[in-house]
């Protein structure tokens, strides 16, 4: 990790020998949830397909990539580069053979939905394009929802069609085999087809004439996401992303046979080898994809829990690599896409969560957990696609006497999800309440500013209400759930003509108000004026002292603690600037001290992409949003220390990640 050190040439020349240099302030940059940190290495954005060719190159198919192609390559635990454009692709279906590729294609205002595309695997450019379905018009499902080749011929799966389609390579169709809710598919070495039907927990098998033959009936609540037919052991394997969350193997060379599983059963929600919710060697989520190679390697797809139908806002890309006995060999994970990583109070900032994940470490840091469970909470909002928002992954996070309480909102939300933890359910956040909701007695959009503070009170600007409100924490119940009062309200200033955000920080009864930019409609921006306000619960509520003046253009993101308060831009800079709550002024200036190392983004481009901690060593964490990096940029920065100090990420003990009730 490399630092910057901020000290001015002429300070460091006036200084003598005989005195230990000082630096106004030194940092460092890093990054979180991407295996590789760099722009040209990472890895890419919510893969949801994968199909692996013999020697070991895996293709994956996403259709939310902003910063390349949505088809990405890898190979040995490294990335290859990409093929086509952002939203070029469904993401839900992709095969291949010794040439070409076959992609599910996303809906184009030229060709509209239910397309497959082929291309060119040296070239990597599209040769030709085969209508599967007569829906055309699909922007916000999947339409071609498995794709499988064998010999001359591919087959294709039109989920609103009910049938698997059949062409050849070339594109000229042959049959149709009528199935209702076809997914995933596969091809053993008989020519036998075998079609997933996901949501009733079936796989059919057709034979290479498409009369119907044996049904695998896997149970009710079996997802079938993922079928691959393994040639070197005459097995089929189906991924199951149900309550099993594990890999299930058949010998189907007459009636099919169970012959035993891959991963652990319940996957990450297993409670017998490790905590639920908990990541892990074969603590699998959603089986997405799986594949071989010649070699005998497995690779596994997995899509952590979270986001809307095409990830669009989730972090999904988790591969992982086996030898021929089973052996993890490696992982390639792209954990963030649009969300943050609030340090973890109860683990002095060793803990990063998001809405849905938990991060720890350096160096693209470990994933410790999805925090979703959806087999106990099939309503969670952050995986009810029905719900207001779209994508809860920003997140707020307190840790008030044992209990661990977790906000999560959209990119630009007007609507906050509260969430509580418990022993019993380890990671898994429990869905409590909504913000506006019976629960806070309102209907009130959060138009205003919203804070969740370190003693666990909230704080928010309801629409049109012209007041700040204070619910304050009055305990948490037998459960673990969090219990708020009657909520206090206090005019908002008048100095702050439109406010947008609120920041409490009870150390030290400091109130930020940011104004937002005087006669524009749009809420979510921060204008250039931030009153601060020292003694809010003591009485002061009308006189700021200091008004910090953001001088950069279209901050968009603000997060405080300690003494500074901390702000991002939108459409300018990835920079982040520190300002002193006492003075006013601007202490430091984050850019990147790291630049082989790590690519910092454009900007942030969310309300709450920003979130700050001071550690008890003085140090502060500062976390900043990358969706252009599909990752989390990290500052470490520890205010006027000797130079030649480094600032380093703190240890990352087994007890944090064995247990996220561990007090700092």
């Amino acid at each position: 990790m490399v630092v910057k050190r901020l000290c001015a040439a002429s300070l460091a020349v006036a200084l003598t020998a005989a005195l230990a240099p000082v630096c106004e302030a030194q940092y460092s940059t890093d990054w979180l949830a991407n295996s590789y940190g760099s722009n040209a290495t990472r890895v890419g954005s919510v893969a949801r397909s994968m199909w692996v060719a013999p020697e070991g190159v895996i293709y994956t198919s996403s259709m939310w990539d902003e910063n390349e192609g949505g088809i990405a390559l890898y190979q040995n635990g490294q990335s290859l580069g990409s093929i086509g454009g952002h939203g070029d692709f469904q993401g839900g279906a992709i095969t291949g053979n010794t040439s070409s590729l076959f992609v599910a294609m996303q809906f184009n205002s030229t060709y509209g939905s239910g397309k497959v595309g082929r291309y060119n695997r040296t070239s990597r450019a599209r040769d030709l394009l085969i209508s599967v379905s007569d829906t055309t018009t699909e922007r916000l499902a999947d339409v071609v929802t498995g794709l499988a080749t064998a010999g001359s011929l591919l087959y294709a799966s039109d989920f609103p069609g009910n049938r698997v389609r059949v062409f050849t390579t070339a594109g000229v169709w042959q049959r149709d085999i009528g199935i209702a809710g076809p997914g995933a598919l596969a091809v053993d070495a008989a020519g036998n087809l075998w079609v997933a039907q996901k949501s009733a927990g079936a796989v059919v098998e057709f034979g290479p004439n498409g009369d119907k033959r044996n049904t695998i009936q896997l149970g009710a609540t079996a997802r079938p996401s993922s079928l691959y037919f393994d040639t070197q052991t005459a097995q089929l394997m189906i991924g199951d992303s149900g309550p099993d969350m594990n890999i299930k193997l058949y010998n189907v060379a007459g009636a099919p046979i169970a012959t035993g599983t891959f991963g652990v059963k319940g996957g990450y929600l297993n409670t017998a080898t490790g905590l639920k919710g908990q990541v892990g060697d074969k603590r699998f989520t959603r089986v997405a994809g799986i594949g071989k190679d010649s070699a005998g390697n497995l690779y596994v797809l997995n899509n952590p829990w979270g986001g809307s139908w095409d990830l669009g806002r989730d972090g999904g890309t988790d591969i992982h690599a086996y030898d021929g006995s089973g052996y993890l060999r490696w992982k390639l994970q792209s954990l963030n896409f649009e969300g943050n990583g609030a340090p973890d109070p109860g683990t002095d900032g060793v803990l990063f969560y998001g809405g849905t994940h938990v991060y720890a470490g350096a160096a693209g840091g470990t994933f410790v957990a999805n925090t979703i469970d959806p087999v106990t909470y099939p309503s969670d909002p952050r995986i009810n696609l029905a719900d207001h928002e779209r994508g809860e992954h920003f997140a707020q996070v307190a840790y008030v006497n044992g209990h661990r309480i977790l906000v999560a909102a959209s990119q630009n939300p007007d609507t906050f999800y509260f969430f509580h933890f418990n022993p019993q359910s380890g990671y898994i956040a429990i869905p409590d309440a909504t913000m506006p909701g019976a629960a806070f007695n309102t209907t009130a959009r959060v138009r205003d500013g919203f804070c969740l503070d370190s003693k666990g009170d909230i704080w928010a600007g309801l629409d049109k209400t012209n007041v700040i409100s204070h619910y304050p924490l009055t305990g948490f119940d037998a459960s673990g759930q969090p219990v708020w009062g009657t909520p206090k309200t206090t005019p908002i200033p008048r100095t702050i003509s439109q406010l947008t955000r609120i920041i409490y920080l009870p150390e030290s009864d400091t109130m930020i108000l940011a104004q937002g930019i005087t006669g524009n409609t749009d809420w979510t921006a921060v204008g250039s004026r931030v009153e601060v306000y020292h003694g809010w619960l003591a009485g002061n509520t009308g006189t700021p002292n200091p008004v910090i003046t953001i001088s950069g253009a279209n901050p968009k993101s603000i997060t405080a603690s300690g003494n500074e308060l901390f702000v991002g831009y939108v459409h300018t800079v990835p920079n982040i600037d520190a300002f002193n709550l006492t003075t006013g002024k601007l202490d430091t200036t984050f850019t990147n001290s790291n630049p082989n190392a790590v690519y910092v983004g454009n900007d942030v481009d969310s309300m709450y992409g920003l979130r700050s901690f001071q550690r008890a060593s003085g140090e502060y964490v500062v976390t900043k949003d990358n969706y252009n990096g599909s990752n989390l940029v990290v500052y470490r920065w520890t205010p006027a220390v000797a130079a030649g100090t480094t600032a380093t990420a703190a240890p990352v003990t087994q007890a944090m990640l064995a247990s996220p009730f561990v007090s700092k």
